[in-house]
């Protein structure tokens, strides 16, 4: 009589272990997703479903999903979507749709900015992602710098006006200039210029700054007006006068590390960074780096989305990892790590208000960043952006006639795709 009790464990236990489920995804090597690999072994003890992440640079991400998404049944399960791949995912209906998931568990998706659900939530009427983290960009400078007195005197002597804060870009060119001193290995900025995506993604600030925009309401390009061509000088100037040698090149961990190492006074990048800047163990400049919106005209949006592929092998688990990750709970234990959030319960919180006292400004950066194009054809178009801005950088391209290049491209693809 003893075998039938033991023959039941056993048969539960075989069902336990063939009913077993790992999930995996693709992710990028950010800040972000270390904070919730220590989280993981959480949402395994509550659900019993491993979850594996490969993890790598943002430029094998991409090539890397593709061949699983056209498959019937793919290699993962659920997927971060930078917001740039969103119409290409969109047509091509990689996606599923997390209306009825969303609707079953009564998943509150109001708790999400408009603005990160317009650009990696909602597309029409139908919710196919959850705002994953956001990466609006800001200024970072060293406001240790602008506070002393014989920087400032020196500043107002030079340029006839004060050393703050900058909230014009011309000031900001100034105090770059002001603060570069090449002989003692000290910069007045660093740039992420390696192609495609850093260098494209941080000219387009300069590009809002300078009051530019990449097209009309009718995709008419933009991109050949004088204030592309003022910003593309800018940005050659930045690079290879006040910056570093090598920074045509960076990726944002290099361009980071030169600032965060205390070689620079200023990196236009990422807002997540900040709290990199105040971790001892990354950070040299542990408390004088200040997250501020681009100076003049604005700065560029940007957000990854969660989504489950339509070739996703476990959907139904998969959606139990996006309710946990984005859950109240898991979102603030992020945020409080240093996460970049999303939602604006977390930004509304006073604990962590308490510890990050630049969450009223970045709110701010989300509500007011302005949008990169948002197209089927994105991701080429930032392909052929990188290539002409980069050969530009180095001398190898005439920056009108790159800019020509990129506008034509633009107008091209968006005619393509059925825009204009």
């Amino acid at each position: 009589m003893k075998t039938i009790p033991l023959l039941i464990s056993l048969l539960f236990i075989f069902n336990m272990n063939a009913n077993a489920v790992t999930l995996r995804a693709v992710m990028e090597n950010v800040p972000d997703t270390g904070f919730i690999q220590e989280l993981l072994p959480e949402f395994t003890a509550k659900t019993g479903i491993e979850v594996e992440f490969e993890v790598m640079g943002y430029g094998e991400m991409h090539p890397k999903l593709v061949p699983s998404l056209i498959a019937s049944t793919g290699s993962y399960d659920f997927m971060p979507v930078d917001f740039y791949w969103v119409g290409e995912f969109d047509k091509a209906g990689w996606m599923m749709s997390l209306d009825d998931f969303i609707k079953k568990d009564a998943f509150d998706t109001s708790v999400y900015f408009d603005s990160l659900m317009d650009l990696t939530g909602r597309i029409g009427d139908t919710t196919y992602m959850l705002p994953f983290y956001n990466y609006a960009m800001g200024l970072t400078v060293r406001k240790d710098l602008l506070d002393d007195p014989s920087n400032q005197a020196k500043f107002e002597d030079k340029y006839g006006m004060e050393l703050k804060l900058p909230t014009e870009w011309d000031e900001y060119l100034n105090q770059v200039a002001f603060f570069t001193d090449k002989d003692k290995g000290f910069y007045g900025v660093v740039n992420q210029g390696g192609k495609a995506d850093p260098i494209a993604m941080e000219w387009s600030n300069y590009l809002f700054a300078r009051g530019g925009d990449f097209h009309d309401d009718n995709w008419n390009g933009l991109l050949t007006s004088n204030n592309a061509l003022e910003a593309l000088k800018d940005y050659i100037s930045m690079v290879n006068n006040y910056g570093p040698l090598g920074a045509e090149s960076f990726g944002f961990d290099e361009a980071f590390n030169v600032a965060a190492q205390g070689n620079a006074y200023s990196y236009l990048t990422y807002n997540f960074f900040l709290n990199s800047y105040n971790d001892p163990e990354q950070s040299a400049v542990v408390g004088k780096m200040e997250l501020i919106p681009v100076p003049g005209e604005g700065g560029l949006n940007g957000a990854w989305g969660w989504s489950i592929p339509k070739s996703s092998p476990n959907a139904e688990a998969a959606w139990e990892f996006l309710k946990w990750v984005e859950s109240p709970d898991i979102a603030k234990r992020r945020a409080a790590l240093g996460g970049a959030p999303t939602r604006k319960d977390v930004f509304n919180d006073p604990d962590l208000n308490k510890q990050f006292d630049h969450y009223p400004l970045l709110k701010d950066l989300l509500a007011t960043a302005k949008n990169f194009p948002l197209f089927t054809y994105t991701p080429q178009f930032v392909e052929v952006m990188g290539t002409e801005l980069s050969k530009a950088v180095i001398g190898e391209q005439d920056p009108a006639v790159a800019l020509k290049i990129m506008n034509d491209e633009l107008e091209a693809l968006a005619a393509k795709d059925g825009k204009r």
